[in-house]
C-alpha cells in the first residue's frame, strides 16, 4: 500500500515538464506561484519607494552631502537645510513614548491574560482595541485641550520645582514641546503594546503556569519568572512595533510638539520631527533644492525607522538564540 507523500518528501519531487504539469494539475504549483507573487509585491513596493527617495533627493544629497544629517539650520529663504533638529526631536519624543508607554502597556498585558477575570479581561481588551483605531489627530485635539493646558499650568511647573536643578526640566513651562508630545505618543501606542502582548501571554502554553505552580511558586511569581521570559520575543515584537508606529507619527505630534527646528537640553522646548515637517512644508515649498530636501528628509526617516526595526530584529534573534542555549 502506497503511503501519502509528506512535506519533508516534497524536497526530493522531480522537477521535469510532466511532473510540473501533474503538481500543476493538483494546484500546489499553482497556489505557490501565486502566493510568491504576493511576497515579490511586497518587496517590489518597497524597492519603488526607495529609488523614488533616492531620486528626488539627488540634489540636496550632492548639495549638502552627509552635513545634511549634522547640520542645526533650517531656513528656506537662504537655502539651507540641516536634518538634525528633525532626527532629534523624532528620536527624543519616540523615546519618551516609549519610556512610559513601555510599563504601562505590559502592566496591563499581564493583567488581562493573567490575573483579570475572564469576562472583564475580554471587555477591556475590545475597549483597547477600540483606542487603537482612533485615528491620530483625535488624540492631537486632546492633546491640545486637555494636555496641553495641563502641563503648562500643573506638570510642567511642578517637574521644574522637584527636578529643575537638572537640565531637562529647566525653561519656560509652554505647554507644548517635546515632553507632551512624547506624553501624546505613549497614549497612542499603548494599547499595540497591550493587544499583541497579551496575545503573546496568551499562546504560552499553560505546561509553563502549570509547572512553575506545581513547585510552590505564587501565582505572580508563575506569571514574572515562568510566562513572561517565554513570551519575552513576541512582547519585544510589540515593543518595536510601537516604535514604529512613533516614529512615524505626524498629525498628533504636529498639534503638540511646537514646531521649532532648533535642538535643546530641556524637555519643555518646543521641537520639531521629520514627519511634522514634511506634513507642514511639503506643499509649500518652492523651489528644487527645498524639495529635494524635503524628499532626503523622507528617506532619512525610512531609513531611521529601517536601521531601528533591523536592531530590533537582530536584539530579538540573539535574546531567542540565548535562551535557547541555556535550555
Amino acid at each position: 500500500m502506497a503511503s501519502a507523500p509528506t512535506i519533508a518528501g516534497t524536497a526530493g519531487l522531480p522537477w521535469g515538464p510532466r511532473a510540473l504539469i501533474r503538481r500543476a494539475r493538483s494546484g500546489d504549483e499553482i497556489a505557490r506561484l501565486i502566493t510568491l507573487v504576493f511576497a515579490l509585491v511586497v518587496v517590489v513596493l518597497t524597492v519603488m519607494l526607495v529609488e523614488q527617495l533616492w531620486v528626488n533627493s539627488a540634489e540636496a544629497r550632492h548639495h549638502f552631502g552627509l552635513a545634511f544629517l549634522f547640520t542645526r539650520t533650517w531656513d528656506p529663504v537662504f537655502s539651507q537645510f540641516g536634518a538634525l533638529p528633525f532626527v532629534y526631536g523624532t528620536l527624543v519624543t519616540s523615546a519618551l513614548g516609549l519610556l512610559v508607554a513601555v510599563p504601562l502597556g505590559l502592566g496591563a498585558a499581564i493583567f488581562l491574560a493573567e490575573l483579570a477575570p475572564r469576562r472583564l479581561s475580554d471587555n477591556l481588551t475590545f475597549l483597547i482595541d477600540l483606542l487603537a483605531a482612533v485615528p491620530s489627530v483625535i488624540y492631537g485635539l486632546l492633546g491640545v485641550f486637555i494636555l496641553v493646558p495641563l502641563m503648562r499650568t500643573e506638570i510642567q511647573p511642578a517637574l521644574k520645582r522637584t527636578l529643575g536643578f537638572t537640565p531637562l526640566f529647566q525653561g519656560p513651562a509652554y505647554g507644548i514641546g517635546l515632553l507632551t508630545a512624547g506624553l501624546v505618543l505613549a497614549v497612542m501606542i499603548v494599547p499595540f503594546i497591550i493587544s499583541v502582548s497579551r496575545e503573546v501571554l496568551l499562546a504560552v502554553p499553560g505546561d509553563q503556569r502549570e509547572a512553575a505552580l506545581a513547585l510552590g511558586a505564587t501565582r505572580w511569581e508563575a506569571t514574572w519568572k515562568a510566562v513572561v521570559p517565554y513570551a519575552r520575543t513576541g512582547i519585544m515584537g510589540s515593543i518595536f512595533l510601537a516604535l514604529a508606529r512613533a516614529l512615524g507619527e505626524t498629525m498628533a505630534v504636529t498639534m503638540v510638539i511646537g514646531n521649532n527646528p532648533r535642538i535643546s537640553a530641556s524637555l519643555f522646548a518646543p521641537g520639531y520631527s521629520i514627519a511634522a515637517v514634511l506634513a507642514n512644508e511639503f506643499s509649500e515649498a518652492t523651489g528644487n533644492l527645498y524639495l529635494s530636501a524635503l524628499v532626503e528628509l523622507g528617506l532619512v526617516l525610512f531609513l531611521l525607522t529601517f536601521v531601528l526595526n533591523g536592531l530590533a530584529r537582530l536584539l530579538i534573534l540573539l535574546t531567542t538564540s540565548r535562551g535557547s542555549v541555556h535550555t
